[in-house]
């Protein structure tokens, strides 16, 4: 049986990020995707230039219509855009607790743009966390979400996915492509404990959407039935082979898209 998993997030019209790239992710990894939309961005490979948020009671309008109708196996959450709109899908999810969430918090856009406004932290965490069957920071993710610099060491990577984990969320993995370095680590915190997840980073500017990307192929693996270890273990191997295969696109001058399908289409440069 094909499992269903929707996506509550933002649009990137550049299609690397954000809806465009959940669906993507969805697809190249079995399942049928959906989207409930949170707002609209201009935006390109080179930044974001505006933000237009859905009314919250029209994104909970989305929401509960395919809930009223479809079998959900997944959601993820993207962004989220302000504190009315975190109320508007929590109310909306709170009724589904068995449906299991991966929260990704997309707060800062790749050029800086803020996503998410000050106000909307607060309600974030305490409404939409404890929702949460894994949260997916990454390390300014993380800091803005604990109120508290941003992680250099490992060691201060794992204290904070230990740290989110209590505010709610059932796990927490913080992804550390921002760590300085040739690795980049990623650490679970779940009841089992401390899990890490090694793998070279992959020298390219072309990491548009990769959060977004590693979270939906993250829900789509636990909609499937993969336990969670595996599933992060399967959703990680997905991204990065999408982002060594990045240069086979030619999209924008800034940082490109990964490949979604590189398992899919024929490996030619430009």
């Amino acid at each position: 049986m094909i499992r269903n998993v929707l996506s509550i997030a933002g649009s990137d019209p550049s299609g690397g990020a954000g809806i465009q790239a959940d669906l993507k992710a969805f697809s190249a990894r079995g399942v049928y995707g959906m989207a409930a939309l949170t707002a609209l961005t201009a935006q390109n490979t080179q930044g974001v230039s505006g933000v237009h948020p859905v009314p919250p009671q029209f994104v909970a309008e989305q929401i509960k219509a395919i809930f009223a109708d479809v079998r959900v196996d997944a959601v993820k959450i993207g962004m989220i855009a302000n504190a009315a709109i975190a109320e508007a899908v929590a109310d909306a999810l709170a009724p589904h607790r068995g449906v299991p969430i991966v929260l990704d918090p997309v707060m800062i856009a790749k050029g800086g743009a803020a996503l998410l406004a000050a106000d909307a932290v607060d309600v974030l965490t305490s409404r939409l966390l404890p929702l949460a069957t894994v949260l997916t920071p990454n390390l300014p993710e993380a800091a803005a979400l604990l109120h508290e610099p941003v992680a250099e060491t490992r060691q201060t990577m794992a204290r904070q996915a230990e740290a989110l984990a209590k505010l709610g969320p059932l796990a927490v993995l913080v992804k550390g492509g921002h760590l300085a370095g040739d690795r980049s680590p990623d650490v679970l915190a779940s009841p089992e404990g401390l899990t890490w997840f090694e793998a070279s980073r992959v020298p390219t500017k072309n990491t548009h959407g990769t959060g977004c990307t590693l979270s939906s192929a993250l829900a789509a693996e636990i909609a499937k039935g993969s336990a969670l270890t595996d599933a992060v273990t399967i959703a990680k191997h997905y991204l990065a082979g999408a982002v060594a295969a990045a240069g086979t696109l030619s999209v924008g001058t800034g940082h490109g898209p990964v490949q979604h399908f590189y398992e899919l289409w024929p490996h030619r440069k430009g």
